[in-house]
């Protein structure tokens, strides 16, 4: 598989504090992804990898098919987006990883998912 800049990837989160029980060391956040196809041809996801850390340095990886139960294909021009969520035992930590594609002649590639930051809104301020 090979890197590949022809999708970008816009990364959001937001700590959910309704679902969190700080008490109880239960941290929950939520992350939106938009992927942008700014190639030529269409590309479909077929899978994904993450690396969560939180703040104590443990590290968890999570790996699978598609994302939210779904394989998009993503046409020229085109974007897809999804929300999903991560639960941390602290209130900080980061997520990073990749998503595995592939393009209509069948030829894989690797999109990056930068660094980003899962942080309750006390701690960013």
């Amino acid at each position: 598989m090979i890197n590949s800049p022809r999708v970008c990837v816009q990364v959001q989160s937001m700590y959910i504090e309704t679902q969190s029980q700080p008490e109880s060391d239960r941290y929950v956040f939520a992350y939106t992804i938009t992927l942008r196809n700014l190639g030529r041809h269409p590309v479909q996801l077929i899978g994904r990898y993450w690396l969560i850390t939180n703040a104590n340095g443990q590290e968890t990886e999570v790996q699978g098919e598609g994302v939210v139960g779904e394989k998009p294909r993503i046409l020229p021009g085109g974007e897809f987006q999804y929300t999903s969520g991560a639960v941390l035992e602290t209130p900080l930590g980061t997520m990073q990883g990749h998503y595995e594609m592939v393009d209509d002649q069948g030829q894989g590639f690797h999109v990056a998912i930068p660094v980003f930051r899962l942080a309750i809104p006390s701690l960013i301020n």
